[in-house]
């Protein structure tokens, strides 16, 4: 599959790598000495330099992209056509031009077995899309996700890679809601993965369980999905996204 890691709403482009990044080694200062006169002795003193422990990526939390994201990576599937992504104030914006790709965002620091998430956003295209959440992503054993689109549907699908950035999808379910009206922009999204059961939200709202219990997924990893159908281009505007314990 396609992986784009964002570095400071920067893309880079890579296939089933991961992007590391080097920090350039601090420079030696050069200590000038004087010339020890015959009763001096001239001692050298090693100083300790600081060393800095990285902050571990929380499991918990809420991203509000007011500062550059990460731990975060994306996922292309159905073209090698490139999203673009970018920062529009405290929004992530994503931006697909073609038709028919299928594109992720993941929180690549932690494995979950039961998790929720949850995110605010807002449609800025005319074209029709789909955008929703993920959760127990494996490359190995697939994923569940929660899409809505802007004709007011909503589905829950098991996705599973088939070939590299070709994903096959089990249709779980496909239905309408009174709490989606087709035309609005807005949402808050929500989804739980707990135990063999899946727990969908629209606007803080409960509204349905679903036994997942077949498709034998256990934990992995959460994101976000945005995809195009045969219109383009679609803008989807994420203001925030959170990961807490279900």
């Amino acid at each position: 599959m396609k992986k784009i890691f964002i570095l400071g709403f920067l893309t880079l482009t890579a296939t089933c790598q991961s992007a590391t990044a080097t920090l350039a080694p601090e420079s030696t200062p050069i200590a000038t000495a004087q010339a020890p006169t015959e009763t001096a002795t001239a001692v050298s003193t090693l100083v300790p330099t600081q060393t800095l422990t990285p902050t571990p990526a929380p499991s918990f939390f809420t991203e509000e992209f007011d500062k550059d994201p990460t731990a975060w990576s994306i996922i292309q599937a159905g073209n090698e056509a490139t999203p673009q992504v970018k920062s529009d104030g405290s929004f992530v914006v994503f931006e697909l031009d073609s038709p028919y790709a299928w594109t992720y965002a993941l929180y690549g620091a932690h494995d979950y077995t039961d998790i929720r998430i949850d995110t605010s956003f807002e449609s800025r295209g005319a074209s029709p899309e789909a955008i929703g959440l993920v959760c127990r992503y494996s490359e190995k054993n697939g994923w569940y996700e929660f899409n809505i689109s802007t004709d007011g549907s909503y589905n829950v699908l098991y996705g599973r890679w088939k070939a590299s950035g070709i994903a096959s999808y089990t249709p779980i379910v496909n239905d309408t809601t009174e709490y989606l009206k087709p035309g609005d922009t807005h949402y808050e999204l929500g989804l739980t993965c707990q135990k063999d059961t899946l727990s969908l939200y629209i606007n803080q709202k409960l509204f349905r369980n679903i036994d997942v219990a077949k498709y034998g997924l256990t934990e992995g990893k959460v994101g976000l999905a945005i995809s195009s159908f045969e219109n383009t281009p679609v803008i989807s505007a994420f203001d925030w996204v959170k990961v807490s314990e279900p």
